[in-house]
């Protein structure tokens, strides 16, 4: 009797231990996202900024990018977040009010760089966005840039044949919303990094990093003049200035004249805008919030003859004299400076 006890409780303990092996082959186990890890130039920052509620993976990035170039984001189908963000300009489009949004209507702003915003504090020329998880939704909704219901975005992705899983892989779930959608976009705009311009060779005096006489004499230049609002290495302070270009401000289009102005309901931030980082500048023309200036010849122009006085006029600029105490024979020493901060491998399509 004990004898078959003891065989019955042997047979049962090998039945469980078979069950839960059964158990233990037929678990999936969903794949974890690969963290995404990037090499920074030493003269930029040793770490990519970023929430932990979005850390960056490499499924995350790629969904990024495939979302960034495909124009199933707009109402239409025909415009994409790279239709005007174009890579070979440095990621604007060229034009100075662009008009290839899905009602063909000019916009009322130009349409910025997408360099190092990583680090860039407050996004739009106003500010108006305060981090890449938020900033896409702002084109992706607006009527006369991609025009489209978010509600209706996400049922189209999430009916799309590769969408879902490419979400799933990314964020762990194959359902679609828009706030993964943002997610994804931040993700990729994060890797958007330039330094790697004969400026930056320069400064890590690297090979390729000579500069000539003249670029040497306007980097000189740049820093008396310029250097406190484009700030090194980033070429920005993150701030509003008042840059002189208008003495009065509509309030039509929602104030959109006033700048930081709109956004802080501050009367003395009418009139200010977002400092643009320099990097690249040779290749983003059109210049200004507006693109109202189509070289960098008008563009100095302005800060040496140009600048218009009004309320909140940025300081630096109304010294003895209205503007910049630079000579037309500066003018070409800080052009030639300013083509050094060309980054060619971050320009190139494809990469």
């Amino acid at each position: 009797m004990l004898r078959h006890l003891f065989y019955t409780l042997l047979l049962t303990i090998f039945l469980l231990a078979m069950n839960g092996c059964g158990k233990l082959e037929q678990e999936v186990v969903e794949p974890v996202a690969e963290k995404f890890i990037s090499e920074l130039p030493s003269n930029l920052a040793t770490n990519i900024p970023q929430p932990e509620r979005n850390l960056m993976t490499k499924e995350g990035v790629e969904l990024g990018r495939t979302l960034f170039y495909d124009p199933i984001l707009s109402s239409t189908g025909t415009v994409s977040c790279a239709t005007c963000h174009q890579q070979e300009r440095a990621f604007p489009d060229g034009r100075a009010l662009t008009t290839v949004g899905v009602t063909g209507k000019p916009l009322l702003r130009h349409v910025p760089s997408l360099v190092n915003l990583a680090w860039m504090s407050g996004l739009f020329w106003d500010g108006g966005a305060k981090n890449l998880e938020s900033v896409s939704f702002g084109p992706l909704t607006h009527p006369d840039e991609m025009g489209q219901d978010l509600k209706a975005l996400t049922k189209k992705l999430q009916q799309h044949s590769q969408y879902p899983q490419l979400f799933k892989k990314a964020f762990g779930s194959d359902s679609v919303t828009s706030a993964a959608i943002g997610r994804a976009l931040a993700q990729f705009q994060r890797t958007l990094i330039s330094a790697n311009s004969r400026y930056d060779k320069f400064v890590r005096k690297e090979a390729g990093g000579e500069l000539t006489e003249l670029e040497l004499q306007g980097l000189t230049l740049f820093k008396q003049h310029f250097s406190s609002c484009h700030a090194a290495d980033f070429f920005t302070d993150n701030r509003y200035h008042n840059n002189g270009l208008d003495s009065s401000f509509s309030d039509e289009y929602e104030e959109l004249a006033y700048g930081r102005g709109r956004i802080s309901q501050s009367t003395a931030d009418i009139g200010k805008y977002k400092t643009p980082t320099l990097r690249n500048i040779s290749l983003t023309a059109p210049y200004m919030h507006d693109g109202r200036f189509s070289t960098l010849e008008q563009v100095l122009e302005h800060y040496r003859t140009g600048i218009v006085a009004s309320p909140s006029l940025a300081p630096e600029l109304q010294q003895q004299q209205l503007g910049l105490p630079i000579s037309v024979a500066d003018k070409a020493k800080l052009i030639a400076f300013l083509h050094t901060l060309t980054d060619e491998e971050f320009v190139k399509p494809g990469d």
